[in-house]
């Protein structure tokens, strides 16, 4: 039987696909989106703002709350898809509740 690696397990989970904070920023760009393009945009922005925000943490030495042993380019691709999937989410109930 094969297992799953235990950075791929943390790139599946909170520290990657899962994040909460790269969940947040894209399900706030996709509610506010006026456009359907622009929940890639909503990716982008929340993966990147979760990786810095992780960063900034991690530089002023402030225990990590989520630990994990996947570099930043590892977790980048997991993190955008996250915060795709519930940009798009967030930009159909928007959606529907303009109409």
């Amino acid at each position: 039987m094969m297992m799953l690696s235990d950075t791929w397990i943390d790139l599946f989970t909170l520290a990657g696909l899962l994040n909460p904070l790269s969940l947040l920023a894209g399900a706030y760009m996709g509610w506010h989106a006026d456009q359907p393009a622009k929940i890639a945009l909503a990716g982008f922005a929340g993966a990147t703002l979760s990786l810095l925000v992780e960063t900034a943490w991690g530089l002023i030495g402030l225990p990590t709350i989520i630990p994990h042993d996947a570099g930043a380019l590892a977790m980048f691709p997991f993190r955008f898809i996250g915060a795709v999937i519930v940009a798009l989410i967030a930009y159909r109930i928007a959606a529907a509740k303009r109409a």
